[in-house]
């Protein structure tokens, strides 16, 4: 099973299932994609599955939801629930209402985790104890669902990868560098990091060459010219400290 692959495991015992899967898009994204009406109706079904064809959600604590689909041969079906709590673009609970389960009501977490390349997502589905059959379904269920999500991004993401060079002032630098340049440095520390969180950048650092000491990053953009706004924004760019950075796209990566 490939890093990114969705799992999910269903213990009969406590009633419990937990499911995973690693998505190559912000935890914003993939947020939005779990609570917008346009992108649940894009990506929650399968051809010859089954279709989410309806969707409604008041995503705050106390909202409601419904959503609405139909199998193979036009069967329909309908889950609902409630809003339990609310933190964007990090957790989501909520209960779980399917027809098909009636009058059972379980409850469902999100957990959405930033990572070098995109988000860690976590999901909890609790309340089956005593119900071994329903929780094997849901689990192979939500294994589906989160394939399905994961596969929604593969599609629409086409991001390329991008090598930077952070050229510095001068060969002797950073031995003689300035209080300024120190604290823009640091700056330039900060704003990478927060990079590396949001999937943007993948890895940064200097590079010990004795003709004199230069960065390099690599970074995940959907073209050159977003790859060139990344660096320009970059404090030690914008201050105009005599730094420069040079950008090339990779035309192939292999990365874990």
């Amino acid at each position: 099973m490939s890093k990114s692959a969705a799992r999910a495991v269903a213990d009969v015992e406590k009633g419990t299932i937990l499911a995973a899967v690693e998505i190559k898009a912000t935890p914003e994204r993939v947020f939005k994609a779990l609570t917008s009406t346009e992108d649940v109706l894009r990506w929650w079904g399968a051809e010859g599955a089954y279709r989410t064809t309806e969707w409604e959600a008041d995503v705050r604590p106390g909202g409601l939801w419904q959503a609405g689909g139909e199998a193979p041969g036009g069967k329909a079906h309908v889950v609902s629930g409630e809003y339990i709590e609310v933190d964007a673009p990090h957790k989501l609970v909520f209960t779980w209402r399917p027809d098909w389960d009636a009058p059972n009501e379980t409850v469902v977490t999100y957990l959405l985790e930033a990572t070098p390349t995109g988000t860690l997502l976590t999901l909890r589905h609790e309340g089956f104890a005593g119900r071994a059959a329903a929780c094997r379904n849901h689990g192979d269920g939500w294994s589906r669902v989160l394939g399905l999500l994961d596969a929604d991004f593969a599609e629409a993401d086409p991001a390329g990868y991008f090598l930077m060079r952070l050229l510095t002032p001068r060969p002797t630098f950073p031995a003689d560098a300035t209080p300024e340049e120190l604290n823009a440095m640091r700056a330039h520390a900060l704003y990478w990091k927060g990079k590396v969180g949001e999937g943007k950048a993948i890895v940064l650092g200097p590079v010990a060459d004795p003709a004199g000491a230069w960065g390099v990053g690599v970074l995940r953009a959907t073209d050159l010219a977003e790859a060139e706004a990344l660096c320009a924004a970059d404090p030690v760019i914008a201050e105009n400290r005599g730094f420069r950075t040079e950008v090339l796209r990779m035309p192939s990566a292999i990365h874990a």
